[in-house]
């Protein structure tokens, strides 16, 4: 079986402002989910994104859909993605799709990268301002580049900025107070991170040139908090 070009493949998601986020390919024997026939796939090509560079494009999609639409930005990602699996044979997924696939796992395997305190993957240029919207199965097996241990800046970083900022200290060491957290956003003194974003996310000192605008914060939050 011919391996599609990644090359050919950058190409294709550029034009969405998406780009590559790595991949492996399975260890014979290991469980895999099945590709576009049915067979277990051999590849997985992570696709996301870094900074808000998909917003204009996503924009420009949302403009054509209906004003109800559920889960808009999901069902934008599916939609790209989809259409670059279809023109290089494979089978796209969903970080929402159900059963839930391990993305996270995936995307540590694929870039080498570690979780902040805040959960997200700390990535060494993009800081915590990067998302993954899905990801590419082939049955093919892909070359990909060997993966090197990343500096992991949560390690560098003096007094940990990210969990000192939220008003109601809704992530520690003892993880994420998810409930506490929903309330404040839904609630009258919420109104910062409902238009600012996160501020423990946002006190992060790593990855500031790729930081989201507030109006992609603010999306997001309202997403987040069912708003």
């Amino acid at each position: 079986m011919t391996s599609p070009d990644l090359d050919e493949i950058s190409a294709a998601l550029a034009g969405h402002g998406l780009i590559q986020r790595g991949g492996f390919v399975f260890d014979h024997g290991e469980a895999a989910p099945n590709g576009p026939t049915g067979r277990p796939v051999r590849s997985v090509l992570l696709v996301g994104q870094a900074g808000a560079e998909p917003w204009p494009c996503f924009l420009r999609w949302r403009e054509a859909q209906p004003a109800n639409l559920e889960n808009p930005l999901d069902s934008w990602a599916r939609e790209v993605i989809g259409q670059v699996a279809r023109e290089f044979g494979a089978h796209a997924v969903s970080p929402s799709d159900k059963p839930y696939l391990p993305f996270q796992q995936w995307a540590m395997r694929a870039e080498g990268l570690r979780p902040s305190p805040l959960g997200i993957l700390m990535h060494p240029e993009y800081g915590l301002w990067h998302a993954y919207r899905g990801a590419l199965l082939f049955e093919a097996e892909l070359e990909f580049a060997e993966v090197r241990e990343q500096n992991h800046l949560c390690d560098l970083c003096p007094g940990k900025p990210c969990l000192k900022a939220c008003p109601v200290d809704a992530y520690s060491e003892a993880g994420f107070a998810y409930e506490r957290c929903l309330e404040h956003v839904r609630g009258a003194s919420g109104g910062g991170c409902r238009t600012q974003g996160c501020l423990d996310r946002n006190a992060c000192p790593y990855g500031l040139a790729y930081r989201y605008p507030a109006d992609v914060q603010a999306f997001h939050m309202k997403s987040y908090a069912g708003l």
